[in-house]
């Protein structure tokens, strides 16, 4: 069977890879049922569909003929390194700086994968994603995230 479209068969497998080993990472936490789901019954769910829309994509890409193939073309290596660096990163400061820290440096390191960088549109998200943050996960979840630097008590 012929590739129609290398960018879908790509975006496919990727899709499919990425689903099942989340399916496979979420049946080591409790399912639950419809009623209570348990910590992985959500996970599970989003794996699931995860992988069946990649099934649609590969299929679409072994069926569906393309201008000249739609080849993958140039990677962009900077944004895809950004972002992976800004995300490890947070998940290392997080428990030490706090939620009113951690999320405005996010938000400022994943600004400078765009071209486009301007530091007041850096602030500005970073400020309303901050709040926004805290009335989603500390106000209305009541979650245990660190507000702030571990040194100051946080």
């Amino acid at each position: 069977m012929k590739v129609k479209s290398q960018r879908d068969f790509v975006s496919g497998l990727l899709f499919i890879v990425v689903g099942v080993i989340f399916a496979v990472g979420a049946t080591n936490y409790s399912m639950g049922n419809s009623a209570k789901p348990g910590a992985g019954y959500f996970p599970l769910i989003l794996s699931v569909l995860m992988t069946i829309l990649g099934a649609i994509v590969l299929f679409k890409s072994l069926t569906i003929e393309t201008e000249a193939g739609d080849p993958i073309g140039h990677i962009a290596w900077r944004p895809l390194l950004v972002i992976v660096a800004s995300i490890a990163v947070f998940g290392l400061a997080l428990p030490k700086l706090g939620m009113f820290i951690t999320i405005p440096l996010l938000i400022v390191m994943v600004s400078f994968a765009g071209d486009e960088f301007n530091w007041r549109g850096a602030i500005a998200n970073s400020a309303v994603l901050t709040a926004g943050s805290w009335v989603i996960f500390i106000w209305g979840l009541n979650l245990t995230i660190p507000l702030k630097p571990a040194f100051m008590g946080g």
